[in-house]
């Protein structure tokens, strides 16, 4: 594990689940930003797949700790390949899986402590609020609406806890959320 200052160009966009990240993160993309992709999902799908346990709703823990670990390597990755880029947009960061834990009561050893505390996104982090008329589930969100809810404000607790500001993305449409996010990029 790097010891890493804050990436100032390292942007993180999260929320519960479906809020329209990955929606926002392609619009974003389709405008020249470097994004990488949500971990978690990439995460399910493969383990669908091979028939893996390493899901929320078989071995949480291990899934947690999966999650954890490509987050971090994620940024360690992207940190080599795209310095220097311009922002760099993450679907989720790693305190995600803290959240994640701290939502399923799975305990978070020292050295994920660490890591969380030593590598550092950029202060701000942008959040998606709850927004009810968008929210699906699907075969990798299961979750329910009450879920989505708590889930978001478990979210707003771990970041601020690891001391990141979080800025809320209004209620918009993809393309006036994303001028949103460019804007305050550029006039902070």
């Amino acid at each position: 594990m790097k010891d890493l200052k804050p990436l100032n160009t390292f942007y993180v966009i999260t929320g519960g689940p479906g809020v329209g990240k990955t929606t926002l993160l392609h619009e974003l993309q389709n405008r020249g930003a470097t994004v990488a992709p949500e971990i978690a999902r990439e995460l399910i799908k493969e383990q669908q797949e091979q028939g893996g346990k390493a899901l929320p709703w078989k071995n949480r823990k291990l899934y947690m700790e999966m999650m954890f670990q490509r987050s971090v390597e994620s940024l360690e990755k992207t940190t080599i390949d795209c310095k220097g880029t311009g922002p760099v947009f993450f679907d989720r960061g790693f305190l995600d899986a803290l959240c994640y834990a701290a939502l399923e009561g799975i305990p978070i050893d020292q050295e994920m402590r660490i890591s969380a505390e030593k590598m550092r996104y950029n202060t701000n982090v942008f959040i998606l609020p709850p927004w009810q008329e968008i929210y699906k589930t699907d075969e990798q969100r299961k979750q329910d609406w009450n879920e989505a809810v708590f889930t978001y404000n478990k979210i707003i607790q771990t970041y601020r806890g690891y001391q990141y500001e979080l800025v809320e993305v209004p209620k918009l449409s993809i393309l006036e959320r994303a001028d949103f996010i460019l804007d305050f990029i550029q006039n902070n």
